[in-house]
Order: structure tokens, then sequence, then C-alpha cells
């Protein structure tokens, strides 16, 4: 295959697409789910080894929760490079299996300290969801892009609404450490299903083209893939900036103590349920009418859904407020994908999208901390209002740097011509 027939498959998309998607769908699932079960016994199996004061408890279980996004974050951009050069699928192959070791082995931990190193080999050696990300965006025809990232980011937030669900009811059956092998013998059917079933459209003609661009300086305008950097970021730090202080707030409004963190249960699920139902619809809206002014409209939209939540005085108008505004940012995963695909050759779509994954681990990150600042320091309201301004400040951004449509063809036309 030349590199002109290149480009052109690129258009079209991979004769395979629609079965690489479903095994990617099934693959981030499951992945997601074993990273996220442990949350509900995390502090439990942390005393298992060995740690006894409450204080070090809870430090102990930080650490190891945020080793892997940590990790993570550091690695995404380098394997997105290497899946570059040497082919996406290769990359969930070596995640599935890298993950179905380490969270086997956590399962057969002696101290809390090997733990911890096992969480930072996850975020290390792991990446599938990420990997399917890059996969699904380089192998689906343009067209049905955002669809197809829609459906992806879909099964994505549905493992992490799933796997707490899982690690709460699974160790009184068959233990903490039973539990972690489960999960480690269920990422191994994503690893066969991902090695036996996913087809990758390869060029050697990309492969060179990708050693030799080194990613970023292949790019012809830079100004979309930053803006999409940002606004992963911000949408991360939007999502996470209100966890903190979620359970306090529901305190305050809630009369009867005991439903407190049922209720808090509910509203952050809230969140992910709409997203989950929002995130294909999103991207085919995006399909029709272009990514940039769905990206604008979900956060202007979600922006102005905060300003009521601050002043709430029920927790049933907090539970749909959040449902609204996890509704609204549904669909900004899969544009910002389908907009950074669109704005780079093929041959460095792996490496940015892996930079774009690090962005919004860095807003993952930050947004908690804020938060709890904002929070602890100023008022619970502010924090609401404080994220309402940036989601505002980030739409009229989006807005004000959005290609025109002759921009977009050409955009689109010169990165195609970097490709060849």
């Amino acid at each position: 295959m030349t590199d002109t027939q290149w480009g052109a498959g690129v258009k079209l998309g991979s004769i395979y697409w629609k079965r690489n998607l479903a095994v990617s769908l099934v693959g981030s699932f499951t992945t997601i789910v074993a990273m996220t079960l442990l949350l509900p016994f995390l502090p439990l199996y942390v005393e298992e080894l060995g740690v006894t004061e409450h204080t070090a408890i809870v430090q102990w279980s930080g650490v190891a929760y945020g080793a892997t996004f940590l990790a993570a974050a550091l690695v995404a951009p380098l394997w997105g490079r290497l899946g570059d050069i040497y082919g996406r699928k290769l990359m969930l192959v070596r995640a599935s299996l890298g993950m179905t070791l380490a969270i086997s082995l956590m399962g057969m931990a002696g101290d809390v300290w090997q733990l911890v190193a096992l969480r930072l080999f996850v975020g290390l050696a792991g990446g599938y969801s990420s990997g399917s990300m890059v996969l699904v965006a380089t192998q689906t025809p343009k067209d049905r892009s955002a669809w197809a990232l829609g459906v992806l980011s879909s099964g994505i937030m549905a493992g992490n609404l799933v796997g707490p669900l899982i690690g709460g009811a699974l160790p009184p059956i068959i233990g903490i450490r039973g539990t972690f092998l489960a999960a480690g013998g269920m990422i191994f059917f994503a690893f066969l299903a991902t090695t036996l079933l996913i087809k990758e459209e390869k060029s050697p003609d990309r492969r060179q083209a990708a050693k030799a661009s080194g990613g970023w300086k292949s790019i012809a305008d830079r100004r979309p893939v930053i803006a999409m950097l940002a606004t992963g970021m911000l949408l991360m730090l939007a999502n996470m900036s209100i966890e903190p202080i979620i359970t306090v707030y529901v305190a305050e409004i809630v009369p009867i103590e005991a439903q407190v963190t049922m209720i808090s249960g509910l509203v952050m699920s809230a969140a992910a349920l709409g997203s989950i139902l929002s995130a294909s619809w999103l991207g085919r809206l995006a399909d029709r009418i272009g990514h940039w002014p769905v990206i604008a409209g979900a956060l202007a939209v979600a922006g102005l859904l905060l300003i009521p939540q601050a002043f709430v005085t029920s927790s049933w108008q907090l539970i749909l407020l959040r449902f609204l505004m996890g509704a609204a940012l549904g669909g900004l995963l899969p544009c910002i994908a389908a907009v950074i695909r669109h704005s780079v050759p093929d041959s460095a779509a792996g490496s940015i999208l892996g930079l774009s994954v690090s962005s919004q681990y860095v807003g993952q990150v930050a947004g908690p901390v804020l938060g709890g600042f904002v929070g602890g320091h100023i008022s619970m309201r502010a924090v609401f209002l404080g994220t309402s301004l940036l989601l505002v400040a980030g739409a009229a951004y989006a807005w004000a740097i959005r290609p025109r449509d002759t921009e977009t063809s050409n955009m689109r036309a010169s990165a195609d011509q970097l490709d060849a």
C-alpha cells in the first residue's frame, strides 16, 4: 500500500472497523472494571497488608490509588508514538497482557509497598482504553469517527460505573485476593479477544513517516490540537473538582444523616449515567453538524448547569442537575479525539492522542486538589461557581478559535497530504 493509497484508506476506514470497535468496546469495559473494582475495598486491603494506624491506612490508600494515574499520564504519549510506529493493535495486546499479570499479582501482594509498585506497573504497562481510542479513531471512516468514539466512550464510562459495584459485591463471596484473581482472568479474555479478533490495516510508509516526523512537528496547524488538549484537561478538572465536596455538600441538604452516603453515591453516579446515555448520540450529532459546535455547546450548557447546583435545596435537584451536566459533557471525549484525528497526519495520531490522555490525567489530578482547597478555604458554592466560569470560558475559547468551513477542509487536506 502506497502513501496515497493509505491516505485514501484512512478516509474510508478499515473494512474491519466495526469488528475492531466491538472488541475494543468489550476490552475497554472489562479493563476499566478491573481497574476500578478495588475502590470499595482498597482501605481494607491496605489494612490486611499490615497497615494498622487509621491515618496511615488513608494515606497509603490514596498513594496506591493515585499511582496508576500518575504513571499512565507519564507514559501515554510514549505508547501512542510506539503505536504509530509498530501498530496500534500491538499496544492493546501489550496493555491487556501487562494488566492481566499486574492485577492478578495484586491478589498475591505481601505488603503495601508491593501493592503500590503493582499499581504503578498497571499505569506504566496499561492504557488499553486510551489505546482503543487511538485504534478506533484511526481505523474508522472519518464521517463516523465521532459516533464510534462516542460508543467506545460510553463503554469506558460504564466500566467506571460498574467496577465499584462489582468490587463491593465480590469480596464477601470470594475474598479480596480472589477478586483480584478474577479481575485478572477477565482481562485475560480481553487479551485473547484483542489478539485473535482485531484486524489492523498497517502501512510501512506510515511507519517510516512516524519514525521521521517526531509527532508534534509534523502538524501543520497546531491551534486545534492545543485547544483540544486544554479542553480535555478542563473536562476532567470540571468533573473531578466537585468530587471531594459531594458528601459534605449532600450532608447540608439531606436532613437524615443515615441517607447521606447513599445519596452521595447517587449524585456521583448520575453524571456518569448521563454521559453514558448521551455519548454516542452527541458523537453522531457531531459527525453531522461538526465537532466544534458540539464542543462549545456542551461546555457552555455544562457551565450553566453548575450555577443552580450551587443553590439546590434538596437532593433530587442535585441528582437531576448532575445527570443533565453529565449528559452535556458526554460527547466531549469522542469529539476531542475526533478533532485531533482530523487535525494531524496518521503518522502522528497515536502520539498526539496519547498526549491528550496525559492532559486529561492532569485535570483528573488537579480537579480534586483545587476543589478541595476552594471548598475548604472559601466555600462549597464557590467550587460550583468557579468551575462554571472555567467551563463557560472554555466554551467561548473553543467557539472563537473554531476553524471556518474552508479552513477545516484545508486542515483535513493538509493532514492527509502529510500522510501521503
